[in-house]
């Protein structure tokens, strides 16, 4: 296997998982007041900018894992930005 492909693996591996935790405590706390909005919104937006340059080089992993990481920022994001009841209702679904 070639270095390139082992770099880009964990690469891909870490940059996914990174966002787990604070989805998770997310849910679990319903608590975004420390978030910033304008730092996910910039990072939403990066990931979408690398998915489409993944997907126009046909780059599968690429496009995958940059897929994933917007939807876990893209969630972080809107919890960051929902209300209080909002937030309540979506963590409950996501509980059950």
């Amino acid at each position: 296997m070639q270095i390139a492909v082992v770099i880009g693996t964990f690469a891909a591996l870490a940059s996914t998982v990174s966002f787990a935790p604070q989805a998770w405590k997310i849910i679990r706390t319903r608590e975004t007041r420390d978030i910033s909005a304008v730092m996910y919104g910039l990072t939403v937006a990066a990931f979408a900018l690398w998915s489409v340059y993944g997907f126009i080089l046909a780059q599968w992993p690429l496009l995958a894992s940059n897929l994933i990481c917007f939807c876990f920022s893209s969630f972080i994001l809107a919890m960051s930005l929902a209300s209080r009841r909002t937030k309540e209702a979506i963590a409950e679904a996501i509980e059950k």
